[in-house]
């Protein structure tokens, strides 16, 4: 089956996380005593706004990402100061798999027959293995990077934002910005003071920090 967009699920994030940045933060400078109900807002701007980034190492968040493809955790995962839990071709039977088709494929209609005649094959041939007793480990060497391959991914906020400064770009591969802009979307609501710089663009999914 074909899987159009990408699906992200908050699955867990640091309680009152913008509250604990600025305690921590606060700590460097001895003024705890300044902390009132909604102080945090202008002290993590202001301290994002110069660079005082490590106190937002204290906040974290756990994200499960569905409808992506292998070749979008092959980039994600490459971010390393992260935790990564990824759906195993070792040990799952990927003879039902879906996939995702690039947009720029599937708006060329003779590109995606030859897109789709390509997935059926993988999928006949790996189904064939299966069945002539070839384990799933090393069946898995014939599976296209299409694939959904579903992911939960733990991260804190200072190397989000890097994430997002690096992935959010044009330049970046059109699926990890769709993600990534998910993940921004449900961040802004989540510690509006540590996120709201971005900026986003939904015509190409994109997004730029005004402090860049």
């Amino acid at each position: 089956m074909e899987i159009l967009k990408p699906e992200v699920v908050l699955l867990a994030i640091t309680p009152d996380a913008e509250k604990l940045i600025e305690e921590a933060g606060r700590t460097c400078y001895l003024s705890l005593d300044k902390i009132t109900d909604s102080s945090e807002k202008n002290f993590i701007r202001n301290s994002i706004k110069r660079g005082h980034l490590s106190i937002i190492e204290h906040a974290s968040a756990s994200f499960r990402i569905k409808g992506a493809s292998r070749s979008f955790t092959h980039q994600l995962v490459r971010h390393r100061i992260a935790s990564y839990s990824q759906q195993s071709q070792r040990y799952v039977n990927e003879s039902e798999f879906n996939y995702i088709i690039p947009p720029a494929i599937a708006e060329n209609q003779e590109a995606a027959d030859i897109f789709r005649e390509f997935i059926d094959n993988s999928r006949k041939a790996y189904t064939s293995l299966i069945e002539k007793g070839v384990r799933k480990e090393d069946a898995r060497f014939i599976l296209p990077n299409a694939l959904e391959s579903e992911i939960v991914f733990s991260v804190n906020f200072r190397e989000l934002r890097s994430i997002f400064l690096l992935r959010l770009k044009k330049s970046a591969q059109w699926e990890i910005r769709r993600v990534c802009l998910d993940i921004l979307k449900i961040m802004q609501k989540q510690a509006p003071s540590v996120f709201s710089d971005f900026i986003i663009n939904e015509t190409d999914w994109t997004a730029k920090s005004e402090f860049e």
